[in-house]
C-alpha cells in the first residue's frame, strides 16, 4: 500500500475521478503498476487482502495479480459485489471471473442483477469467456441466445450495461468464428448505442464496424492468453 502510495499523482487522480472513481484511491497509472505486479505474482493471499483494502488503486492491481481459476465462487461474488468502480466492476472482477471454472455460471446470473455494475461485470466475464477459451468448448447456442437478447434488451439496460452489451457483441464477433454472422448480424440491429460517458472523451466502439475492422484484419477467432491488461 506504501508503494501504492508512492505512485499515486494528482492528474490520474483527476482522470479517475472524471470517470467515476470516489472514495479511497491515490491515482496510479495502470503502467505504474505493473512493476508492483511482477514482484508480488502468484502471491494470491495477498492479491485478496489488497482487493479487501477497499482503495481502488489496491483492487485494481489485485485483479492483476490474482488467480482466477484458484478463487473460490463466493470470493468471487464478494468481488463482485464490492466493485463500487466501473474500471474495477467492468475489467478488475470480470478478468478474474473468467479464468474461473465458475465463470460462465456467475456471468449468467450476474447479466440478471439488479445492481448495475454486477450486471456489467456479468457480461463482460462472458466476453472474457469467448475471447479466451477455444471456440469448442464454448456453448455456441447459448450464446447466439445471448446476442438475440442483446438486441432485445439493450434498448431498456441501464447506462453503462448498454456499454458491456454492447462490448459482448463486439467480442463474439471477433472471437467466436462460427457466429460471425450471428454477431454481424446483432450489431447492425444494435446501430449507435448510446451511453452516457460522463466528463470524459470516451465514446462507444460502433458494434458492426468494429467487428468489421477485425474481419479484414483477417483476426476473427484468434483468442487472447489473458483478458488482463
Amino acid at each position: 500500500m506504501a508503494a501504492l502510495e508512492k505512485l499515486g499523482n494528482a492528474q490520474t487522480k483527476k482522470t479517475w475521478t472524471a470517470h467515476g472513481a470516489s472514495g479511497d484511491f491515490f491515482g496510479v497509472k495502470i503502467g505504474d503498476m505493473k512493476g508492483i505486479v511482477k514482484k508480488i505474482k502468484g502471491r494470491q493471499d495477498l492479491a485478496l487482502d489488497l482487493y479487501g483494502t477497499g482503495n481502488l488503486d489496491a483492487m485494481y492491481l489485485a485483479g492483476l495479480v490474482a488467480d482466477g481459476a484458484r478463487m473460490s465462487k463466493k470470493e468471487l461474488e464478494g468481488w463482485a459485489k464490492a466493485a463500487r468502480w466501473g474500471m474495477i466492476s467492468e475489467y478488475t472482477v470480470p478478468w478474474v471471473a473468467a479464468e474461473s471454472p465458475h465463470a460462465q455460471e456467475l456471468a449468467l446470473k450476474w447479466m440478471d442483477a439488479k445492481d448495475e455494475k454486477v450486471a456489467g461485470a456479468g457480461w463482460n466475464t462472458y466476453s472474457g469467456i469467448v475471447s479466451v477459451r477455444p471456440d469448442a468448448e464454448l456453448d455456441l447456442a447459448e450464446i447466439e441466445g445471448l446476442l438475440k437478447r442483446v438486441a432485445k434488451e439493450i434498448g431498456k439496460a441501464p447506462n453503462r450495461v448498454k456499454y458491456c452489451m454492447n462490448g459482448f457483441v463486439i467480442a463474439v464477433g471477433g472471437a467466436v468464428k462460427p457466429l460471425l454472422a450471428k454477431a454481424k448480424a446483432a450489431a447492425k440491429a444494435l446501430g449507435k448505442v448510446e451511453v452516457d460517458m460522463g466528463d470524459t472523451a470516451c465514446k462507444v466502439p460502433p458494434a458492426l464496424a468494429t467487428i468489421e475492422k477485425i474481419e479484414s484484419m483477417g483476426r476473427v477467432g484468434l483468442k487472447r492468453k489473458t483478458m488482463k491488461c
